[in-house]
């Protein structure tokens, strides 16, 4: 990994730090560009991530900073609307909220090697103007997605960082279920999810 996008993830102060990697060697540089280009392009289209992770995962809906629906790829400013299995917080009216922090890309000038980074980090309700954190984790999470190409080896990278249960809300119920979701994920049920996503980035014969 570049020293540039090592920059990009944030440093680990508080939890347990998750790091996933996924690689697939292509046998000619045309094929590493066409499977660098797919799992660029599903990187940004969060509503397709279900599909490529599976029928337990979570799901996903894109939206823009007015929390109306998008019909387009992620950029900086949107929201993911997540509906994970189960009772959601009443803080984001049944759903876990993140914002698109950053989307970072380079390509470097020989066309050898080149990456894409998306970060994002739990947020509140974009329809609700209380500011309360509506995610089981606070608000200084991050979760970091990278596909890189470096001649005919792509890989997709997750980095999960400070995650720790969002358990102080206003709503002892968004506490309890909060607190549960951060558990399953701190023995690692959010580590399949995640390896699942980052495994389906690279398939060639998923939709997306």
């Amino acid at each position: 990994m570049t020293n540039e996008i090592n920059r990009l993830i944030p440093d680990n102060y508080v939890g347990k730090p998750t790091n996933l990697s996924s690689s697939l060697i292509l046998q000619s540089r045309e094929e590493s560009l066409l499977c660098y280009q797919r799992a660029s392009k599903r990187l940004l289209n969060p509503p397709i991530w279900h599909k490529l992770s599976g029928w337990a995962s979570a799901s996903f809906e894109l939206t823009g900073s007015d929390a109306e629906r998008k019909e387009r790829l992620a950029e900086e400013g949107d929201h993911f609307k997540i509906n994970i299995p189960g009772p959601g917080p009443s803080a984001g009216e049944g759903y876990d909220w993140v914002i698109v922090e950053k989307i970072k890309e380079f390509k470097n000038p020989t066309g050898n090697s080149e990456w894409i980074f998306l970060q994002v980090h739990p947020c509140s309700n974009p329809n609700k103007a209380t500011g309360e954190t509506a995610h089981f984790f606070k608000s200084q999470a991050s979760s970091s997605f990278i596909i890189e190409r470096n001649g005919n080896i792509v890989t997709a990278r997750y980095h999960g960082r400070n995650e720790t249960p969002n358990i102080n809300t206003d709503s002892p119920f968004d506490n309890i279920r909060n607190a549960a979701i951060a558990a399953g994920a701190a023995i690692g049920l959010s580590e399949l999810q995640w390896t699942s996503l980052i495994k389906g980035f690279l398939c060639p014969e998923i939709g997306g």
